[in-house]
Formats: C-alpha cells, structure tokens, sequence
C-alpha cells in the first residue's frame, strides 16, 4: 500500500480482505472506495426489509443454539425472532407484522427438522486462511461436524431457492472452507446453502482444484484494488481510479444518495421491493 516502504528482501505485507470486501470492489469500484477509503464515511440510502428479515432470522438461529438443549424448541426460535425483529424498511406496520409471521414460520419448519444435540462445532464463528498475498478473514453461520469432516453452514431468506451453481460459485463459501482448514485444523470440503422458505438445502464439495480458482480470482482483485489505492495516493482522479459500474444494481445500491452516475442510471427501488409479496402470499 502507498505510504508503506518495503525494504528489499521483506516479505510482502498480504492484503487484508473479507468476502463482502472483494465483491464489492468486483461490483463496483465506486462503491469499494466509498466503503472503505473514503472518509467521513458518505451517507448511505435507506435500510431494505429484505436486509432486515435475513438479519433476525439469522440471528435467531445463532441465539437459538445458545440456548440450553433442553430449551431447543421450534417454539423458543420464534419467541427469539420476535424478540429481534425490527420495522425496519417495510412499507407499514401491516407488512412488517405479516414477514415477522412468516419469517417465524420458516424458523418453526426449520428448527423441527434439527436434532437439537447435534451441537454446531461453531456459530457465527470468525475464520481466517493466508494465501500469498492475501491475508483472508470470514464470519460463518454455523459449523456442523458431519463425520470426520466439518461442513460450512449458509443459511439463505432470499425469494430463490439456492442451487449448487450458487454453492459451487459462491466466493465467500470458498474462503470459508480455507478459513475452517486454516483456523480449525479440520478437514473440510462441503458447503452448504440452507434456503430456509423453500426448505431446500443445496450442496457443493470443493476440491483442491476449485478452491484454487477462488483463490486466483481473489488475488486478481485485491491485485487491482492495491494498484487502483495506490493510483489514487499517487494523485489520480478518484472517479479514473475507482470508476462506477452502472446498470440496474444501482436502484439499490447504499450510496446511491452520493452517486450522481446511479442516480442517472436506474430509478431508485421502494425499499420492500424484494420482497415476494406475489410469489409468497400471506396466509
């Protein structure tokens, strides 16, 4: 990085980078530079309902296996959602009361289906993997042991249901995986995607072959990420340096409000608009 010699014959100092961090430089520039250079921090858009039931849910389920075994109940996960849930980003109270039952039922279903003693060898636990330039760090939902291997856990609230392209692909269950290996020192090669409304769990298993295509693409972008901050340190035109992608993704993106070109480039989204009102309907 700009600023920080490196003598000859140093190691060189490894890029420090999440899953959320690398796909945001990959989605756009812009957006990477605003999260993470740019400071004061631009002021971002408005929270998304969506964003707001993944979050309970999600920490539900974490607080749910905290919970004493014998307290392990379809009944206790709800009575924890709704002590988490929030209205936040839903377009009434009506709305938001009829996800909050939704997102309960989900959790019902979900939680019915587990053997309460089978304890997770982690929740929402941080990992981390070194590779040759990259210093990798990563939170995981939940770490089953299955055997003699772990397995990594995503739990999934969105309308699709999750498949093994999502699995196989995704950049963040990768770094996971190395994260379990590195940190764990346990063998582990399944991820696992656990759509939670359509009940459908969806699975991959890595190979040394396939984790290293992940790790090459994420060299290749904090590659780019060092070489567009040390552009701009070097007195770059920070829109040359970090240039916008454009396109519909800019309906939703959190700095929209500081973004002239994706202000331009799609009209903004009402901020329950992801949720499947029609796909879903209320009971």
């Amino acid at each position: 990085m700009s600023g920080q010699l490196e003598m000859p014959g140093m190691p060189r100092r490894l890029f420090s980078a999440t899953p959320s961090k690398l796909a945001t430089y990959a989605d756009c520039p812009r957006r990477y530079r605003f999260a993470y250079l740019t400071r004061p921090t631009p002021p971002k858009g408005p929270a998304w309902a969506h964003n707001t039931v993944g979050a309970a849910v999600h920490a539900a389920l974490r607080s749910w296996w905290e919970l004493p075994l014998v307290k392990r109940s379809p009944a206790a996960a709800r009575q924890l959602l709704y002590g988490v849930w929030s209205r936040t980003g839903f377009r009434d109270e009506e709305q938001a009361d009829r996800w909050r039952s939704r997102a309960a039922g989900w959790l019902t279903d979900y939680v019915g289906e587990l053997d309460p003693a089978e304890e997770p060898v982690g929740t929402e636990r941080t990992v981390g993997a070194t590779t040759e330039r990259l210093a990798l760090s990563g939170r995981i939902d939940r770490i089953d042991q299955r055997g003699d291997e772990l397995v990594v856990v995503d739990y999934k609230t969105g309308r699709v249901p999750s498949t093994e392209d999502e699995a196989r692909g995704s950049p963040a269950l990768a770094i996971y995986v190395l994260g379990v290996r590195r940190t764990l020192r346990r063998a582990c090669s399944r991820v696992e995607l656990h759509h939670l409304p359509s009940r459908t769990v969806a699975v991959f298993d890595h190979t040394e072959r396939s984790l290293a295509n992940h790790v090459r693409r994420a060299e290749d972008i904090a590659a780019d990420i060092e070489a567009a901050t040390e552009a701009l340190a070097g007195g770059a035109d920070p829109d040359v340096a970090f240039p916008p992608v454009t396109g519909q993704q800019c309906s939703w993106c959190d700095f929209r409000p500081s973004c002239p070109a994706g202000q331009a480039a799609a009209p903004a989204r009402e901020t329950w608009s992801f949720l499947a009102e029609e796909a879903a309907p209320a009971e």
